[in-house]
């Protein structure tokens, strides 16, 4: 199937002020805050893991705005609906166990490979089969087996900070608990101000050696192509991009009243993730959580100013990642394994419920188990097993649930 065209003509700057209001760039506000604080603290969490250098996570964090930043601006305009792009923090996490034991320069190569495979994936309409070779519940169980170390990080942020991860929770649950005040002050937000409080009270703020302030000076990797690394990651890279990130943002523009372009969406993503891996980010997803908030109110025709003020907040950003990258390296790890462990806690709810709330409930459970069990075999990482082994399970024992699947 052909690539969706472009809606014309492409509206010019005076028409895009005139649908510009109050409402939109406070949407956009809202959305950039979530994206620039939870999911940056699980770039750092799983930079931290890998031991990434903090000139490779600011590489990371440049690409993952920037880039996509530019990719959101433009293809918002063409199509005049939210469209933002920014990375999968599901294939973040994969990276986690196979930087133990990969090189990055092999990583980077998973990368352009996952990218021109969602990028054939787009250009020849072949995405829904790809996103349905898979049982959603198997995908799911994945997703929750590598996203629990988050949870357990969050509980073990109590015992190494306390009276840092304590107020940072309570106050996050206080603006759960009133969602008009939550419209005003999202919980995430106030859960930083919080935990930003406590390390000042604290005196736990300690900046690495150098300037605090700077601009993006990004690394560029020379990538290398490695069979192991390709078998741990490309497919599960691809199949979080397309089931656990796409979905869930086409579905939510759908229910907006938009009509998302689903191939140029995939092409888009697989592009974008060859251009941001080789500055050493992880591959480009349309958003969820971002679009949801961007779509989420004002008039369906003028939302796509809300996603254009967004891209230019999130291209500011990318261009002060190794300020930004900095501070946040400079608090406490419980500061941000609290952070990211509430930025997490409804995605990890969302995976179990999708998991074992169904049909092959069986091989969920055991695709969850070989994932969080964390053994690499033949070099391969274990959430491809988990997806092999909870497949098999499925294949074996659950076929009542294929054939009413199929």
């Amino acid at each position: 199937m052909p690539l969706e065209p472009a809606v014309t003509p492409v509206p010019r700057p005076r028409q895009v002020l005139a649908d510009f209001g109050g409402l939109y760039a406070s949407n956009a506000v809202v959305a950039f805050l979530f994206a620039s604080t939870g999911p940056v603290a699980i770039i750092l969490s799983v930079g931290a893991l890998g031991r990434l250098s903090e000139s490779a996570i600011a590489s990371w964090i440049f690409a993952a705005f920037v880039v996509n930043g530019i990719v959101s601006f433009a293809f918002t305009l063409a199509h005049r609906q939210p469209l933002v792009f920014l990375w999968s923090i599901p294939g973040a996490v994969l990276l986690g166990p196979a930087l133990g034991h990969l090189g990055f320069a092999q990583i980077v190569g998973a990368f352009l490979v996952t990218g021109a495979l969602l990028l054939v994936l787009g250009l020849t309409g072949w995405v829904k089969r790809a996103m349905d070779a898979i049982p959603m519940p198997i995908v799911m169980a994945m997703v929750a087996g590598v996203f629990l170390r988050f949870g357990i990080d969050l509980v073990r942020a109590f015992f190494n900070g306390f009276w840092i991860a304590l107020p940072m929770t309570v106050v996050f649950l206080l603006l759960t608990l009133r969602p008009a005040l939550a419209r005003i002050v999202p919980p995430l937000i106030g859960a930083l101000v919080a935990g930003a409080i406590a390390v000042g009270v604290l005196g736990e703020f300690h900046p690495g050696p150098g300037p605090l302030f700077s601009f993006a000076s990004p690394n560029l990797y020379w990538p290398q192509l490695s069979l192991p690394a390709l078998i741990e990651l490309v497919v599960p890279l691809a199949i979080t991009v397309l089931a656990a990130q796409n979905a869930q943002g086409i579905a939510i523009l759908t229910s907006a009243g938009h009509r998302p372009p689903v191939n140029g969406i995939t092409a888009v993503c697989g592009a974008a993730s060859m251009l941001t891996g080789l500055f050493g980010s992880v591959s480009t997803c349309l958003t969820g959580p971002v679009n949801a908030v961007l779509a989420g109110s004002g008039e369906r025709q003028r939302q796509y100013t809300a996603a254009l003020f967004f891209s230019l907040l999130a291209i500011l950003f990318g261009l002060l990642a190794p300020f930004f990258t900095r501070l946040l390296l400079g608090t406490p790890v419980a500061f941000v394994a609290t952070l990211a462990g509430l930025a997490m806690l409804r995605v990890l709810q969302t995976a179990f419920v999708v998991s074992f709330g169904g049909r092959f409930s069986l091989g969920a459970l055991i695709c969850f188990l070989v994932t969080v069990a964390d053994i690499t075999i033949f070099r391969i990482g274990a959430p491809v097993w988990g997806l092999v082994f909870g497949l098999a399970v499925s294949l074996l024992l659950e076929r009542e649930d294929l054939k009413r699947a199929a």
